[in-house]
């Protein structure tokens, strides 16, 4: 059957009220499905929304009836906000996905391209989950965009397999991860240790930004990440990566600048099924993985989903690349992070660190702050704590030393 043209108002005429519905979120918001959602309001019943929403990009609620209620796995000050309403599971994304297999979406809300000459839909810069579960879900809307990059990589969607479309031309959500002294001087320590054909994931942020733009003179680097900001953009321009579609990501969030040129060859956009296997992330050698953190303790434990005001996000994809590294020939695992955040230190007294451990200390190789690389390993308990007390601001050592030295005296004595 032909895709229904869409006109304002339409969307309880073809979205069934009740269930599930994955939406497109992360660079791919959409502002005319958020107010076509809100506009249904009642008429959509107990529907439950959910897709991937990234503190400080998305800040819709997906607000309709008084039974709408919202799925995220990333924790947002917005959705914070909407109490009972909205349900946040802590789960890394090959977690996510297999609770998406076990609790099928019976529709999708999802931004794309317009069709190319071939009749196909390009998920642009956010393919990671929707590429992968749209062939199973019944109900599938399209906010068809101008504006969104056709990206190389997956298929997207066949013009002729969606329910109905709406067409309006929106920017894509754009997140300038921007630079600063800390963040290069992170980045400059790191370099050293990412060898010649490499392949490098990374999370979001100045570091990894700082991290990839620092790599331009090594040859042979591939990427093989869930997320690409700007450093990626900088990355595959300068020359050091391997000849061909070397660049493979899930989604991208940066500057405008980032979106224009997600076209070059090298960049290939999968799938969550592709980006985060991981089967297909323990072939891959020399693995290398660069995420960032909250707070790091005293044993190597890693805290990277809340702050002293709470829970600020979730686990993301961390856990799965460094799963992937550790079963990687020549892989390591890196976790950088500024030394203090105001007059905290973001080194903390072991079992110390706020919210749950988000990667245990056998998921951690190096530490990075801008005072140095604490080397895990090979070490045991008093070395790893004396190798970050080394690295943390100089104005806490003195009190981290301490409170090692007095945690360890309350063990013997028990």
């Amino acid at each position: 059957m032909k895709p229904r043209h869409l006109r304002p108002g339409d969307l309880p005429g073809v979205l069934p009220p009740g269930g599930l519905t994955l939406v497109s979120a992360s660079p791919a918001e959409s502002d005319l499905l958020v107010a076509e959602v809100a506009a249904a309001g009642p008429a959509l019943g107990a529907m439950r929304f959910s897709g991937i929403f990234v503190p400080g990009l998305n800040k819709a609620t997906w607000s309709a009836g008084p039974e709408a209620s919202i799925l995220t796995f990333f924790q947002t000050p917005e959705l914070k906000r909407e109490g009972q309403r909205s349900r946040f599971l802590p789960l890394c994304y090959h977690d996510i996905l297999r609770h998406y297999r076990r609790n099928p979406p019976a529709a999708a809300l999802m931004m794309c391209s317009p069709p190319d000459e071939n009749g196909h839909c390009s998920f642009g810069a956010e393919t990671a989950f929707i590429a992968a579960l749209w062939p199973e879900i019944p109900v599938r809307i399209a906010h068809i965009n101008p504006l969104m990059p056709r990206t190389p990589g997956d298929p997207g969607i066949p013009f002729s397999k969606l329910t109905g479309y709406f067409e309006s031309a929106q920017p894509l959500r754009t997140m300038n991860g921007g630079t600063d002294a800390i963040s290069e001087a992170i980045a400059a320590l790191i370099a050293p240790f990412v060898p010649d054909g490499a392949t490098l994931q990374t999370g979001l942020g100045k570091i990894p930004d700082a991290v990839l733009r620092a790599l331009g003179g090594h040859r042979g680097l591939r990427l093989h990440s869930g997320l690409i900001g700007d450093g990626a953009l900088a990355l595959v321009r300068s020359g050091a990566m391997a000849a061909g579609p070397s660049a493979l990501a899930g989604v991208a969030i940066g500057s405008a600048e980032l979106y224009a040129g997600l076209d070059h060859p090298h960049f290939q956009f999968r799938p969550v099924t592709v980006t985060h296997d991981p089967a297909a992330l323990a072939r891959i050698d020399k693995l290398v993985t660069i995420n960032s953190a909250m707070e790091v303790d005293l044993y190597g434990q890693v805290h990277a989903e809340a702050s002293s005001r709470g829970f600020m996000s979730g686990p993301g994809g961390a856990g799965d690349y460094a799963r992937g590294a550790r079963a990687s020939d020549g892989g390591l695992r890196i976790i950088a992070l500024p030394s203090s955040a105001g007059s905290s230190s973001r080194i903390v007294p072991a079992a110390a660190g706020h919210g749950p451990v988000s990667l245990s200390r056998f998921d951690v190789d190096l530490v990075v702050t801008e005072n140095g690389v604490a080397d895990l390993r090979d070490l045991g308990h008093d070395q790893r704590a004396q190798a970050l007390i080394s690295i943390a601001a100089p104005s806490h050592r003195e009190g981290l030393a301490r409170g090692w030295r007095d945690s360890m005296n309350a063990l013997k004595e028990q």
